[in-house]
């Protein structure tokens, strides 16, 4: 019963313009809405998982998940400026990636009166992102990197560093 309805999810999120492969497994509580009025929208490759209460939103940008990547529970993706995410990539629960980010007008401006500004997100592959991290507009992760629990990724990591903190900063490379 658990696979027909995910199958009947996956027929659904197709009718709303979301390419998504059928050998993925979408749980019944993720949510994911795309920008009718821009081309650009969410594209989930093979054999990819999105844990209970996945929110994933464009907001007239993109997100691209390659193939076999794992959100844990609550992750939230914001595609504005673009979100990539390369194949086995694992993300923990409770992770928000975040493409775009606000100008600081001076005072005579309210800052909610001014347009967000894009900032591109491009996970490598085969990385790992802990619990109840944060990663910022802007940035990228390298290839098989490791982004400890609870940090706050706000300048680009190499590949296959370990990165803890808030800020986050590289403590060693895997072997």
């Amino acid at each position: 019963m658990r696979k027909i309805i995910i199958f009947l999810k996956i027929i659904i999120l197709r009718t709303r313009g979301i390419n998504i492969d059928r050998s993925c497994i979408i749980s019944i509580s993720s949510k994911l809405c795309n920008d009718k009025k821009s081309k650009k929208s969410i594209t989930i490759a093979k054999k990819c998982e999105l844990s209970e209460g996945v929110i994933l939103k464009t907001y007239g940008g993109s997100i691209n998940l390659d193939e076999n990547t794992f959100l844990g529970e609550h992750t939230i993706i914001y595609g504005h400026g673009g979100v990539t995410i390369g194949n086995n990539t694992l993300i923990a629960m409770h992770t928000c990636i975040v493409s775009s980010n606000h100008t600081i007008p001076d005072r005579s401006e309210l800052i909610r009166n001014k347009p967000d500004i894009l900032l591109p997100v491009n996970i490598g592959s085969d990385v790992w992102i802990g619990a109840n991290c944060t990663i910022l507009g802007g940035v990228s992760i390298g290839n098989g990197a490791v982004i400890g629990a609870g940090s706050v990724v706000n300048k680009d990591i190499p590949a296959y560093s370990i990165a803890v903190g808030n800020p986050a900063r590289v403590i060693r490379y895997r072997p």
